[in-house]
C-alpha cells in the first residue's frame, strides 16, 4: 500500500522535496488564514461589550467577512490562472495579514467592520490558489489524503485560535489575538524561497480570453460546484462559528473550558479530514462526503443537548470528525472537476461563492438563538443542511485521481 510520504512524489519534474514545500507553503496559508478568522468567533460578546454593540452586530462581521470572499477569489483566482500561483499566493498572505493585525487597532465598530469586510477579500483569495498550487504537485492514488491534510489546516487554525484564546486572552485580551493574527506574513518569505511554480500551470499558461472561454463553458459544472460548496459551508458555519458562544451563554462555561472543548474538537476535525480523504481515494469523493454528512446529522442530540460536560465534549468530537471529515475531501474533489486553463478561478470562486450564499448561516442561527436558545437553532439549522447537503452530494459526478496536468481522467 505504501505511505504517504512516499506518495508525495508528483507525477510532475518537480521532485518530492519540491512538492513537500509546496503541500507545507498551502497548509500553513490555510491554517494561518483559518487562525485569523476564528479568533473573532471566541471574543464575540468580548467584542460586543467593548464597543457597545449587540452580539447580533459583531455576528454581522462574521457574515460581510464571509459574504467579501467572493470577490478575493476572482481577484486572486484571476491573478493565480494568468500570472501562475505563487505571486498571488504570497500577495494574498502579506494583504490578509496586515488587515488583521490592523483589525486590534480598531477604535470603534465602524473601523471595525470595515476591517473585517476586507480580510474577507483576503480570506477568499488564499483557498483557491493554494489548493491549485498542491493539489497540482501531487500524484492522483494519494490526493485524497493530501487533500484531507491541506483541508485541515482550517481545523488547525480554528485549533491554534482556541489556543490563542486560553492562553493569551485572560492575559492581554482580544486585541493581542489579533496582533498574534498578523505572524503569516512571515509565511511570504517561506513560500518566495522554497516553494516551485506549478508545472500544470506553466503547461498552459492561459490567456485573458482562454480562462473566460473556459468558464463560459462550463457553466453547468460551475453552477454545480456553487450548490455543492454552498450546502457544505452551512453544515460546516452552521456548526462551527457561533459553538462557542453557545457553550458560554446557554452551557455558562468559561471561557478557558471552552477553548480546551474547541480544542478536542479541532484534534477531531483533523483525524477525520485524513480519515474521510484517505476513504476518498478507496471508494469515491461522493460515496465518502454523503456518509460522512449522514453520520454527522445522526450525532446532532449528542452535540447540542447533553448536560454532562464530558458527553458534550464527545458530541463536539464526533460531530467535527464528521463534518471536517467531508471537508476535507473538498480540495480534491474541486480540484479534479475544475478545467485546468481556469483551475485557481474557477475552484476559488465556487468555493467562495458557496460561502457567500452560506454567510447568514451564523446571523440566521442568531435570530433563532434570541427566540428559541442556541440549542433549538444549531440543531434545526443542521439537520435541515445535512439532509440537503447529502442530497446534493449524491446528485453531482466525480473524476477520481484525473489527470491535472493534461485533463484527462474518468468520470462517474
Amino acid at each position: 500500500m505504501g505511505s504517504p510520504a512516499t506518495a508525495v512524489s508528483p507525477q510532475t519534474s518537480i521532485s518530492r522535496s519540491e512538492a513537500i514545500h509546496t503541500l507545507t507553503a498551502s497548509f500553513l496559508g490555510w491554517t494561518l488564514d483559518a487562525f485569523d478568522f476564528f479568533v473573532l468567533v471566541f471574543v464575540v460578546p468580548t467584542i460586543a461589550s467593548e464597543y457597545n454593540r449587540s452580539i447580533r452586530d459583531v455576528v454581522f462581521t462574521i457574515f460581510l467577512t464571509l459574504a467579501m470572499r467572493p470577490l478575493g477569489a476572482v481577484l486572486f483566482g484571476w491573478l493565480a490562472d494568468r500570472y501562475g500561483r505563487r505571486l498571488p499566493l504570497m500577495a494574498d498572505v502579506l494583504f490578509y495579514s496586515v488587515v488583521e493585525f490592523l483589525s486590534g487597532l480598531a477604535p470603534n465598530y465602524h473601523v471595525f467592520l470595515v476591517l473585517r469586510a476586507l480580510y474577507g477579500i483576503g480570506m477568499g483569495g488564499e483557498w483557491g490558489v493554494g489548493a491549485a498550487l498542491s493539489m497540482e504537485a501531487v500524484g492522483p492514488r494519494w490526493r485524497g489524503f493530501f487533500s484531507g491534510l491541506l483541508q485541515e489546516g482550517y481545523a488547525v487554525g480554528y485549533l491554534l485560535a482556541a489556543g490563542a484564546y486560553f492562553f493569551v486572552f485572560p492575559h492581554f485580551g482580544w486585541r493581542a489575538l489579533f496582533f498574534v493574527g498578523g505572524l503569516p506574513a512571515l509565511l511570504t518569505v517561506y513560500i518566495r524561497s522554497k516553494v516551485p511554480e506549478s508545472e500544470a500551470w506553466q503547461r498552459t499558461r492561459p490567456t485573458a480570453h482562454d480562462v473566460a472561454r473556459t468558464i463560459r463553458s462550463n457553466l453547468g459544472s460551475f453552477g454545480y460546484l456553487v450548490l455543492l460548496m454552498t450546502m457544505m459551508n452551512f453544515v460546516s458555519h452552521g456548526t462551527q462559528d457561533l459553538y462557542p458562544t453557545f457553550l458560554d451563554k446557554q452551557r455558562g462555561l468559561d471561557s478557558r473550558t471552552v477553548a480546551t472543548i474547541a480544542v478536542i474538537y479541532n484534534v477531531g476535525a483533523i483525524v477525520g479530514g485524513l480519515v474521510f480523504g484517505y476513504l476518498s481515494d478507496r471508494i469515491g469523493r461522493r460515496r465518502a462526503m454523503a456518509a460522512a454528512v449522514v453520520l454527522a446529522g445522526m450525532i446532532i442530540p449528542l452535540w447540542i443537548y447533553p448536560r454532562s460536560l464530558a458527553m458534550l465534549t464527545m458530541g463536539a468530537f464526533l460531530m467535527q470528525f464528521m463534518v471536517q471529515g467531508a471537508w476535507g475531501i473538498v480540495p480534491a474533489h474541486l480540484a479534479e472537476l475544475s478545467p485546468p486553463q481556469a483551475r485557481g478561478l474557477f475552484s476559488g470562486v465556487a468555493y467562495q461563492s458557496g460561502v457567500f450564499f452560506a454567510s447568514f448561516a451564523a446571523l440566521g442561527e442568531q435570530f433563532i438563538a434570541e427566540r428559541l436558545g442556541y440549542a433549538t437553532a444549531m440543531a434545526l439549522m443542521a439537520g435541515v443542511v445535512m439532509v440537503a447537503a447529502t442530497v446534493v452530494i449524491l446528485m453531482g459526478r466525480e473524476r477520481l485521481s484525473a489527470d491535472l496536468h493534461a485533463g484527462g481522467s474518468r468520470a462517474e
